[in-house]
Parts: C-alpha cells; sequence; structure tokens
C-alpha cells in the first residue's frame, strides 16, 4: 500500500456507467433528501420557488448522466451539460439558502447547511471531472484514426 499525507491510497473502482461516478451517487443523494424533506416543509410554507427547487434538485444528477454519455458522440457538448450540472448545483446553494433566510428554523437547518456543503463539495468534483475528462482526451486521441476526438455524428 502507498501513503498519502497519512491516508492509504486505495484506488477507485472503473467508472463503467454515470451510475459509477461518485458526483452522480451524491447528487441523487441530495435530491433525494430534499424531495423527502425539505420540499414538503417548503410546499406547506407556499415557498414561490418549491416546484423550481424540486426540479433543479433533480436537474444536477440528470445533467451529469447526460454529460457522461455524451462526451463520448460530442466531446463540447459533453463538457457543456457537466458545465450545466456545475451551474445548477450553484443553483440549488441560492435555492437553499434562501428558503433558510425566508424560513429560518421552520425548515431544519442544520439539514439545508449540509446540503449546502454537498453540493458545493460536488460542484468542486464536477470541475475536476471535467479537467480529468480533458486531459485524457488530450492524451488518447490518435490522430490517423480520429479515433478519442468525440466528434462522432448521428
Amino acid at each position: 500500500m502507498t501513503y498519502y499525507k497519512n491516508k492509504i491510497f486505495t484506488p477507485r473502482k472503473p467508472v463503467r456507467t454515470f451510475r459509477d461516478l461518485e458526483i452522480y451517487q451524491k447528487t441523487i443523494e441530495c435530491a433525494v433528501l430534499i424531495s423527502k424533506n425539505i420540499l414538503p416543509k417548503l410546499i406547506k410554507l407556499k415557498y414561490p420557488y418549491a416546484e423550481r427547487t424540486g426540479e433543479c434538485a433533480l436537474a444536477v444528477p440528470l445533467l451529469v448522466a447526460e454529460s457522461h454519455s455524451l462526451r463520448f458522440a460530442d466531446f463540447a457538448l459533453g463538457v457543456g451539460y457537466l458545465e450545466k450540472a456545475m451551474s445548477a448545483s450553484n443553483k440549488m446553494i441560492v435555492y437553499l439558502e434562501h428558503a433558510k433566510g425566508l424560513y429560518g428554523a421552520k425548515v431544519d437547518t442544520s439539514l439545508v447547511d449540509d446540503l449546502v456543503g454537498r453540493y458545493a463539495e460536488a460542484r468542486v468534483k464536477m470541475f475536476r471531472l471535467e479537467k480529468s475528462w480533458k486531459k485524457f482526451r488530450t492524451e488518447y486521441v490518435d490522430n490517423e484514426t480520429g479515433k478519442g476526438k468525440g466528434d462522432f455524428k448521428y
């Protein structure tokens, strides 16, 4: 085993589908928590953006899933969807903080703060994933065959 900064290095499982991506797993978990614990209270409190909050919460993992598939057919479009997922993560932070600011103790503030932290962390991980995809693409493009260019057209 190799040690890095007092932590044991363990290799990650290979990514075969979007479901293997940690950011997908973390953001779908957030969407479920919001749907179960936050949205019912926001609807009861007549929060004007409750529907948008629920849609945005689910949009983040949806965009991650779409970006993972699209990057093989159209790399730029796949990265664009990942950037939309990052933007949606930022929007979720705004919605959650706005609701907390309006309703205070009427919503579970500790859960809201936890979710804000999770979305902020997911945003950073998505950025790192984008950099990783770009690095992989530049290292493995075969100029002779065109393999890896990501310009497949339907």
